[in-house]
């Protein structure tokens, strides 16, 4: 009872001193958002922008529109390529019609003769010359219909090639459209309506504000305490001398030792070399980009059981 008395104590103690300002964390950095930088995905007159700095943004909803004007008139021009090219497509089943109709009439002609000559009634070249002509009849035949089959299968190309350029016109209209691809807060605004969007040009810059990271650095003996999922304390500033404490999880461990950033303090001011974490916050509207902030790993278990130990 009293080892268990003296380890709720120590922690308290522990706690306690990372909340206070004057308090000795593991680690501190400072306070990131995930930055998107929405670009123009066309080129041409912006016609709209709908947003500014500070506004609230859903993830694909419309913030502004460069004129689609010549895209939508190239489309025009594609589509009534298609229908010309739809109007050569070869009717083959109406093509051949005839050739079918002439085999079948010589083909009753030639049971009929074939009747005659089993009574003698007629000569049996008379049978020979039919059976030619159904031969050459059924040569023809083939032979339209690959021609009007080959003569499809081009026009079939032709056709897939126009209905790939319609998709790519499509795309780029779809890509008119001004859109984040998260939800946020615009940041920045770097175009007006009336300007030329020319592709790849930065026209907001949008943040993700209500899930934050900050971006620490520990020594190495920290980082044996370190596991990605793992949650630590997070505090952030609160005024002249107060702090805040969040909840916050580890997301990401860097695998190269960097030396010590000039703007970050470690727990050992000696160390040259760190490794940098990311620690995921949720933020509740108080934490700002830029801020301080200061991690306290909870003790491992072998550090408690050095405390039960000593006592």
């Amino acid at each position: 009872m009293q080892a268990n008395k003296f380890l709720i104590i120590a922690m308290a103690m522990i706690v306690a001193a990372c909340g206070n300002k004057d308090g000795d964390c593991d680690a501190s950095g400072i306070f990131e958002a995930t930055e998107v930088m929405i670009s123009a995905g066309e080129t041409g007159e912006l016609l709209r922008i709908t947003v500014r700095e500070g506004k609230s943004v859903k993830a694909h909803e419309s913030l502004g529109l460069i004129d689609t004007t010549r895209l939508y008139l190239q489309k025009i021009q594609l589509s009534a390529g298609l229908m010309a090219i739809e109007s050569r497509r070869y009717n083959i089943p109406r093509q051949i019609a005839s050739l079918k109709q002439q085999i079948a009439t010589q083909q009753k002609e030639y049971k009929r003769y074939a009747n005659l000559v089993e009574a003698q009634a007629a000569a049996p070249k008379i049978l020979d010359d039919i059976g030619a002509q159904i031969a050459m009849l059924e040569k023809q035949l083939a032979a339209q219909e690959d021609v009007l089959a080959n003569g499809n299968r081009s026009i079939a190309g032709e056709r897939m090639g126009l209905q790939a350029q319609i998709a790519q016109i499509d795309y780029r209209i779809g890509k008119s459209i001004v859109s984040s691809p998260i939800d946020g807060i615009v940041l920045c605004r770097y175009a007006e309506p009336g300007e030329l969007a020319v592709q790849g040009r930065p026209l907001l810059k949008v943040g993700d504000l209500e899930n934050m990271i900050l971006r620490a650095y520990f020594t190495a003996d920290q980082l044996t305490r370190l596991r990605i999922g793992q949650k630590v304390s997070v505090y952030a500033d609160r005024g002249t001398s107060e702090r805040k404490e969040y909840a916050g999880t580890v997301i990401w461990i860097s695998d190269k030792a960097e030396f010590t950033p000039k703007t970050i303090s470690t727990r050992d001011e000696r160390a040259n070399l760190v490794y940098a974490v990311k620690v995921a916050v949720r933020n509740d509207g108080y934490i700002k980009r830029g801020m301080y902030g200061e991690i306290r790993v909870a003790p491992a278990a072998t550090e408690i059981s050095q405390i039960k130990a000593g006592s």
